[in-house]
């Protein structure tokens, strides 16, 4: 039964490729290469997420499968809207990695070694992105307000505390 779920499936795919090639060629429609060739990529990521749906003990699809994706959109992007959208967009080449060591952690066995690369190329992708015209100011005032919430946490954990075991120590001493 299995097998017979294949051939159609392929059956059906190929049927559909033909047609809209023969399309193509009879002038039925007008395909631009130009445009459609990161859908080609695109699809082999959804092809890797597919097998990994269909198996989910296999988790190393789905690192090639997101960087698929990842790149296929933003080539689609550009060849929809202009290459020079690239400038802007250069830093997903770190976030493709980085989402499918995420995906692979989440979706994985949880190994923690994962979350590192993850970590690194993830904020690398959003630290450069940040640099781009549109986000010089976000970065900066982010960095601000970590760092002030890095200063004021300390403070406010020590003092209901440290302020709570002097007043037990004076009871107890009473």
């Amino acid at each position: 039964m299995q097998r017979e779920s294949r051939s159609l499936i392929w059956g059906i795919i190929l049927i559909a490729i033909g047609f809209i090639f023969l399309g193509n060629n009879l002038d039925w429609f007008r395909l631009e290469w130009e445009g459609l060739w990161p859908l080609v990529i695109i699809g082999g990521g959804v092809l890797f997420w597919i097998g990994w749906l269909a198996n989910r003990t296999e988790f190393g699809l789905l690192m090639p499968g997101t960087i698929l994706l990842v790149y296929g959109l933003m080539f689609e992007y550009s060849a929809l809207h202009g290459w020079y959208h690239m400038d802007d967009l250069w830093s997903g080449f770190l976030l493709g990695p980085g989402l499918g060591f995420f995906f692979m952690y989440l979706l994985g066995n949880r190994e923690k070694g994962l979350l590192i690369p993850a970590f690194i190329l993830i904020v690398l992708a959003i630290l450069f992105w940040m640099g781009e015209e549109s986000f010089r100011f976000i970065w900066p005032i982010l960095l601000i307000v970590v760092g002030i919430y890095l200063l004021v946490k300390n403070r406010f954990k020590s003092s209901p505390v440290s302020g709570e075991a002097d007043g037990l120590k004076e009871e107890k001493e009473s």
